[in-house]
């Protein structure tokens, strides 16, 4: 049994969920999302909120059943709070700078490197090592933060590269003579 899976999604005030079969939109102050279910898994409306149940007493269904009930979650919150990544740059010379939607990246190459965001995302620089990842959309949002990350990830000696906020990164120790 899902424990995730019980636990209807609550109604937020400002969100209206719209359950179409087996297509559910939501929307919301800050846009609208929608999402196809499995056929595993079925939901509908209650006073509670949405309550998801699988469809039949299989594997599937049940791993589905959590998992669709999560997703959601995640665009009801996506639609009224939004998603925010934060990205911090180490490294000596190594910055960020928007260049309109874009963002330009300064990451020790011998080029600067652009990333272009995908539609529904807001990139921000507060500062030149700082860059803010913001949509509705959490896995979109994770993506980009990755994509970014992935130019230069940071290196085990010096620390220098694109790090997620807060993010540990495992030091060691150079060599010895």
């Amino acid at each position: 049994m899902s424990r995730t899976g019980k636990k209807p999604v609550a109604p937020v005030s400002g969100v209206t969920v719209t359950i179409n079969g087996h297509n559910i939109a939501v929307k919301g102050p800050k846009g609208e999302l929608t999402l196809a279910l499995m056929d595993v898994v079925n939901a509908e409306q209650t006073a509670e909120g949405v309550v998801i149940t699988p469809a039949n007493d299989t594997r599937e269904a049940r791993a589905a059943w959590g998992t669709m009930r999560a997703l959601i979650q995640n665009m009801v919150t996506g639609v009224s709070a939004g998603y925010e990544r934060r990205l911090n740059i180490q490294g000596v010379g190594y910055r960020a700078a928007l260049q309109g939607k874009d963002i330009k990246l300064s990451l020790g190459f011998s080029h600067e490197v652009i990333y272009v965001p995908p539609a529904g995302i807001t990139l921000a620089v507060p500062a030149p090592t700082e860059i803010v990842i913001t949509g509705i959309d959490k896995q979109v949002v994770g993506q980009v933060a990755a994509n970014i990350r992935e130019y230069r990830k940071p290196e085990p000696y010096k620390g220098k590269g694109v790090r997620y906020a807060g993010e540990f990164v495992f030091r060691k120790e150079g060599k010895k003579k």
